[in-house]
């Protein structure tokens, strides 16, 4: 009931909805992102677990924010058809949560350049999923107080974004902790969502 009503004020209103991933390796600042985006400030992070799920307002959208664990256990589960120790496999877990999703934010935390290429990597996978053919892609560069950390353009280079040539993607440098270059990214993914993303 809950969730029609909140369509239905949404509809009547002009707002329109979206669901938003927030994915990336551990450690890269989701949490910290996802929480300064909705309240506006700092706040003290664990390593998520699951996920969690927030509603930020902004630019008469509203979206639903999913932000995903990004340890290696928790991006994938293990799965085995039989009970024999050769028969087990790593599935994605973060599949899961795809269907629906309209946008990825994608964060890379630009001073840990060790898993730059692990980061590139979970990257390119998440947008050969079908199930996120059509979503917008935004990527943020984040930790950039820390020393050391990349900036936008070798980010870039590093992640191979020239290779995106069918869907609309940005980046932007960020400091989860400062609170610099969020809003200008969600500035722009709500921009490139009410133009029809792709």
């Amino acid at each position: 009931m809950g969730i029609v009503f909140t369509r239905l004020f949404s509809s009547v209103f002009g707002n329109r909805e979206a669901r938003i991933l927030v994915l990336g390796l551990d450690n890269a600042g989701k949490t910290t992102i996802l929480y300064r985006l909705q309240m506006g400030e700092v706040v003290s992070t664990i390593p998520t677990i699951g996920f969690n799920v927030e509603t930020v307002q902004y630019n008469n959208i509203k979206f639903q924010v999913w932000d995903l664990g990004g340890q290696t256990s928790i991006r994938y589960i293990l799965y085995s058809k039989y009970p024999y120790p050769k028969s087990v496999i790593m599935m994605p877990y973060w599949r899961c949560y795809f269907p629906n999703t309209q946008a990825i934010i994608y964060v890379v935390d630009s001073s840990d350049t060790d898993r730059l290429v692990t980061a590139k990597e979970e990257f390119h996978s998440i947008l050969e999923e079908d199930e996120l053919k059509g979503a917008v892609v935004l990527v943020y560069a984040n930790k950039q107080d820390l020393p050391g950390a990349l900036d936008d353009a070798a980010i870039t280079e590093s992640l191979e974004l020239h290779k995106i040539k069918s869907r609309q993607w940005a980046i932007f440098k960020t400091s989860a902790i400062k609170g610099e270059g969020l809003f200008e990214g969600l500035n722009w993914l709500s921009n490139a969502l009410k133009s029809g993303g792709s």
